[in-house]
């Protein structure tokens, strides 16, 4: 009798364990992620990103940088950056985290020519467009209700287009609210 007490016993708590597995894997089940950076709106510039959870360790997602203040948009035009992050936090998907990232943008170089034979000065801009690698770092809280709250930054470099001055390397930086759906 008491072998199959035990016996009963182990088998209801292991179908209980299962099960709050599964509710934990359940309430984690929301994948997507809408978030706007606040920094660069006060900067003057739009910033939103997509993010896709993949597990509760990685995500993949792309965000969109456009400038709507004119000083800005003189200097970039626009940028694209797909990013792969590894979180090492307790929750799903949240916590710090590492990232690789690829950037697609298009900004503004100066330039300053001078003839000798004419002594000539011509300045003028021209808007380049280039691809950057890079690495970030951050971290990411996440209400119950859904709620993101994030902080990251990375740095990178333009693989194309290096032969001016200063332009070779890019920069990302975020303080972005959001929602998980």
């Amino acid at each position: 009798m008491k072998k199959i007490f035990l016996c009963l016993a182990l088998v209801t708590y292991s179908i209980t364990g299962f099960s709050q597995d599964a509710d934990a894997e359940a309430s984690s089940g929301n994948y997507n992620e809408i978030k706007l950076n606040g920094l660069y709106l006060v900067i003057g510039a739009f910033d939103i990103t997509y993010e896709r959870t993949l597990s509760e360790e990685s995500a993949l997602g792309v965000s969109v940088f456009l400038p709507f203040d004119e000083d800005i948009r003189d200097d970039l035009k626009y940028y694209v950056s797909p990013y792969y992050r590894l979180y090492f936090g307790k929750n799903y998907a949240a916590g710090f985290f590492i990232e690789g990232f690829g950037m697609l943008n298009s900004y503004n170089e100066y330039y300053v020519d001078y003839n000798e034979s004419l002594d000539i000065y011509t300045e003028g801009d021209d808007f380049k467009t280039d691809f950057a690698l890079g690495i970030g770092l951050g971290g990411k809280w996440v209400t119950d209700s859904g709620f993101v709250g994030e902080l990251n930054l990375g740095i990178g470099r333009n693989l194309f287009n290096n032969d001016s001055d200063g332009d070779e390397i890019v920069g990302k930086v975020g303080i972005t609210l959001g929602y998980r759906f």
